[in-house]
């Protein structure tokens, strides 16, 4: 990742899913610089890394056709998978287990957090 990713750019990529704010695997990967399947496969790589839905959980059928209803506008491409959505603890840990710098995005995050309650995507 060689530029810096800008706060709104953040902002906007959080949802709300199971009362957590998070970030799905296809937006961390394009933050990162990475593609999706690499993010992944760190994931699946990694158990121990990341531990449970504190760091990364995968949504379920009704949350993924939800949000594609609520908030994707083009359903062109589809997934074969159902995404994983990253928390805030689990993008850090992705970070350092893809070798990034997570410290260029830490502050970003940190701050996009205490605004994710404005998000209006919450799933329930």
């Amino acid at each position: 990742m060689s530029e810096i990713v800008k706060y709104d750019e953040i902002e906007e990529k959080i949802i709300v899913l199971r009362d957590i704010p998070v970030i799905l695997d296809s937006e961390v990967a394009y933050l990162y610089g990475v593609e999706t399947r690499e993010v992944n496969q760190a994931v699946k790589n990694n158990p121990n890394k990341f531990p449970n839905r504190g760091y990364v959980f995968e949504l379920d059928n009704e949350e993924w056709a939800n949000l594609k209803s609520k908030i994707l506008t083009s359903s062109w491409g589809g997934k074969n998978k159902l995404p994983k959505a990253f928390t805030e603890k689990g993008l850090y840990m992705l970070a350092t287990t893809l070798n990034l710098a997570a410290i260029k995005i830490k502050h970003t995050v940190k701050r996009s957090k205490k605004n994710a309650t404005k998000f209006s995507c919450t799933l329930k």
